[in-house]
């Protein structure tokens, strides 16, 4: 798959360009809070989209078990490279599995730690999608009715995707003389990307198509006054700026107008 290839090729340099980098770090602290307000230790998280496993390994030394899943093999080696590391591999376990085959999760041969107990048609207490990993699906809809066949009622889904209004994102590239990178996210159809289309839903929308099934508990921004990830090299010179901004953003996070205008947002339901 031409998706997977691509995603191989970011693995070896994912953490060193975003993992360890400021800004990601920043983000993913923000996350992070907001995982440890959904998911308990002692429960059962699947976790798409989990790249080298940095947010699989988090949870796991909380004492979360997680089945952390990706599409590409690459960035599988990585994430369990570390999970087995730090001696976790009896709570994360690492499979290779596109987000569209989610509803295939029943049929695998898991380890008898992430079976259910009781309800073995509900097995999971919580769902994450880290860092866009929803933007490259085509049908969001159809994954929410899939998110839902595997989550238990309650459970929750704590959900980090990129939003459409970027102003920093329109400055970034207005000032290079980039108009049209600088408003690539506006366009209705998305942006490809080897081979994929990457979409960027409102958290409205995406409230809408997960109504279903979830109820909407909360919608937060991440990157509404801090920059983009690949402003990296600003964010190193403006450190004091930096740490006020992340200030006044995680303040406001909740404001509508903040998740409006984030580069990412988490928004977090609760299934039906």
């Amino acid at each position: 798959m031409i998706a997977t290839t691509a995603f191989d090729s970011m693995a070896v340099d994912y953490d060193r360009s975003f993992t360890r980098s400021t800004l990601g770090q920043l983000m993913r602290q923000a996350v992070w809070q907001r995982m440890d307000a959904n998911f308990a230790p002692g429960s059962r998280v699947l976790e798409l989209n989990c790249g080298t496993g940095e947010d699989a390994l988090y949870l796991a030394r909380k004492g979360v078990r997680v089945l952390a899943t990706d599409i590409s093999a690459a960035m599988c080696a990585v994430a369990r490279q570390k999970i087995s590391s730090a001696h976790l591999s009896n709570f994360v376990d690492v499979r290779q599995m596109a987000i569209e085959e989610i509803k295939e999760i029943k049929r695998l041969e898991i380890g008898d730690w992430l079976n259910p107990i009781s309800n073995p048609q509900s097995p999971f207490d919580g769902l994450l999608s880290n860092f866009g990993g929803l933007n490259c699906v085509s049908d969001l809809g159809k994954i929410a009715q899939h998110m839902a066949a595997v989550l238990r009622p309650g459970a929750r889904a704590v959900l980090c995707i990129m939003g459409p209004l970027v102003p920093w994102e329109w400055l970034w590239y207005l000032r290079k003389g980039q108009p049209r990178k600088a408003f690539r996210r506006l366009g209705r159809d998305g942006v490809a990307w080897c081979d994929l289309r990457i979409r960027y839903p409102s958290a409205r929308t995406v409230r809408r198509q997960f109504a279903p099934n979830f109820r909407f508990l909360r919608a937060s921004a991440v990157g509404a006054l801090l920059p983009p990830s690949y402003a990296e090299a600003w964010a190193q010179k403006h450190s004091r700026m930096l740490s006020r901004l992340n200030q006044i953003e995680r303040r406001f996070e909740t404001h509508p107008l903040m998740t409006s205008l984030a580069d990412h947002y988490v928004i977090e339901f609760e299934r039906n």
